[in-house]
Formats: structure tokens, C-alpha cells, sequence
């Protein structure tokens, strides 16, 4: 079959290379899937780095998320065991797969998994959003951010989105915010003291971090939540504990993936949430562009360097040059 093959690490575009190898043989409890759609997360041009917190040995295949298919023909979303990751034919997993939304493509359903997973745990169980609250998202046009501005509506939130640029402004208007502030060309600490009448966001959440996180500090209102999802921006904060207590809000971290170890049952829960939200049309993951897989490596580095909307898929059924 044919993969990406990660043999050293450093930038996606470099260290990337499509390999004719072997077919993967699953181990107990792990199953073979054939690849319908990957979806590009960050976490995979970490991974091509060396940067993500989970380091498997070399050479691996890096994609963490896909839309798969089992040997008897059901349609699944699973997270490939590496090093057999999703930029692939075909890819291994753990057994517990979860059905794929009747109502998405494949595509589609492979952007569904991790980041509505994390906009679901982050807003509902982590954050407890409330309908009629004021929600701040940062990057609420990327794959991320938009999750979260969808779950945020479908929860009755007004949702304020913090995007660069006027283009992703447009999408972002288009997902449904209700004020979309331009970083680039607005003061965003001004913008959202105006937009809520000086009273600041409910809750915020920032896959950014450095910037993006210093603003959320001066915004966020009283007994208000910063759910710190990821740290895109490539810069740590470190908080002012005794600003959170004079202001009284709640700095709150999530790292869903402890979810499957911790709890996998909310997973379940959770999956079927979404599952009923996909199919009255109350979420839909904005794809972007779907690539074919000779494609991957170009598309993994832009994802790195921040200049996509939404998601990008890898759909190896496509042939080259027949993005769309």
C-alpha cells in the first residue's frame, strides 16, 4: 500500500514522503481499516516535528483522525494507532470505533471526531455554557475554532469569533457567528468590551494561547470560564493567578484525550450527542479543501503554518489532481 513516511523530523513539507510499504498487521484488540478520509489536524505537523506529546519511533505515518472503513463494510471514525497513522490505504486502531453520522460524507465525518469531541467537553463539561451566554471564540474560523462556534449556537450562546484576516472573516460570519472581530485590522480587547457592553465574554475558548490568552485575561467577564484547548500560537502563557482572583473567573485546561482513559463512557455520550446534532443539521464540519493522498504532506504544512480555514481532508480515493 502506499503511505507517508516520517523518517526524521522537521517540517511537514520535508520530512514527509510517500512510501510503497506493507499493509499494517493490527495487534489484540486492534483492527485494519481502510482509509475513506483523514483529516488534517495540527497535532500532525507537531508529530512530523517531534513537538507532540506522544513520540512514536521511526519512520511512522502521522494523521490522527479518520473516517474508515472495516473489513465487513461499516463506515467508522477511529484514531489510528501509530506509528500506522491515517495519511495511508489503510491504517490500524483500536477496536472500540465509533459509528460515522449517516449524515456526513466522508470527509465530513472524518473532521468530526477530535475537534467537536474537544468544542463538546471544552464548552458543556468543562465550561457548563449556558444558553443566552456569551461565548469568545479565538481562531473561529480554523478547524477548532469552528467546532466550537457551531456547538456554541446549537447551545444558544452568542458567540463573538476572533479571526486574522477578512477572508476569514467571511467564513466565519458564514458559520454563524455573531460579532467576528478581525484581529488584524480591530483592537480585540476594545471590540469585545463594546460588543457586550463592557461586561466581557461568559466563556471563552482559546486554542491559541500567547496573544490570544492575554486577551481572554482582560475579557472574560465575572465568574466567567477560559477553557485553554491548545497553544497554536506556539507560545505558553503563563496566567497571573492573583488576576484571576481579583477579576473571579476560572482558568479551566482540557486535554480530551484523558477522556479515553479516564472516562470513555462520556466518548460514547458524547459521540452520540453530536451524532443527533449532525443529523438536524445543527453541526456540519466546514471541509475546506479535500486533497488526494499524494497531496497530504503540502496540505499538513499549511495546516502547520496557519493559513487554511476550516479543515483539510485527505481522501485517497481522489485522484491526483482532483482536489476540491
Amino acid at each position: 500500500m502506499q503511505a507517508w513516511q516520517v523518517h526524521e523530523n522537521g517540517e511537514p513539507s520535508e520530512v514527509m514522503r510517500l512510501e510503497d510499504v506493507e499493509t499494517p498487521t493490527p495487534g489484540d484488540g486492534q483492527i485494519l481499516l481502510k482509509v475513506r478520509a483523514a483529516n488534517i489536524n495540527f497535532p500532525d505537523a507537531l508529530l512530523c516535528r517531534g513537538q507532540y506529546q506522544v513520540r512514536p519511533p521511526l519512520p511512522f505515518t502521522p494523521g490522527v483522525e479518520i473516517c474508515g472503513e472495516t473489513e465487513d463494510g461499516r463506515r467508522v471514525l477511529a484514531n489510528p494507532a501509530l506509528p500506522y497513522g491515517g495519511f495511508a490505504e489503510y491504517a490500524v486502531a483500536d477496536a472500540a470505533v465509533l459509528p460515522a453520522p449517516e449524515a456526513l460524507d466522508d470527509a465530513e465525518a472524518a473532521a468530526l471526531h477530535i475537534g467537536y469531541q474537544t468544542g463538546w467537553f471544552g464548552l458543556h463539561r468543562r465550561a457548563a455554557l449556558e444558553a443566552g451566554e456569551t461565548l469568545l471564540v479565538h481562531a473561529a474560523a480554523g478547524g477548532v475554532g469552528s467546532a466550537a462556534v457551531q456547538l456554541g449556537k446549537a447551545a444558544g450562546a452568542r458567540v463573538i469569533g476572533v479571526v486574522g484576516g477578512a477572508d476569514k472573516a467571511a467564513v466565519a460570519r458564514e458559520l454563524g457567528c455573531d460579532v467576528v472581530i478581525d484581529r488584524r485590522a480591530e483592537n480585540v480587547v476594545g471590540a469585545v468590551k463594546e460588543a457586550t457592553g463592557g461586561r466581557g465574554a461568559d466563556v471563552v475558548y482559546d486554542p491559541v494561547g500567547g496573544e490570544a490568552y492575554a486577551q481572554s485575561a482582560k475579557v472574560v467577564a465575572f465568574e466567567g470560564r477560559i477553557v485553554v484547548v491548545g497553544f497554536a500560537s506556539g507560545t505558553i502563557p503563563s496566567p497571573a493567578l492573583n488576576h484571576a482572583l481579583v477579576k473571579n473567573y476560572s482558568i479551566l485546561g482540557l486535554h480530551w484525550g484523558l477522556y479515553n482513559t479516564k472516562n470513555p463512557k462520556l466518548i460514547q455520550h458524547c459521540h452520540e450527542q453530536l451524532t443527533e446534532l449532525a443529523a438536524r443539521g445543527a453541526i456540519k464540519p466546514l471541509v475546506s479543501e479535500r486533497v488526494p493522498l499524494g497531496g497530504a504532506a503540502v496540505a499538513v504544512q499549511k495546516v502547520a503554518d496557519g493559513v487554511t480555514t476550516g479543515r483539510i481532508t485527505v481522501v485517497p480515493s481522489l485522484e491526483n489532481g482532483a482536489a476540491a
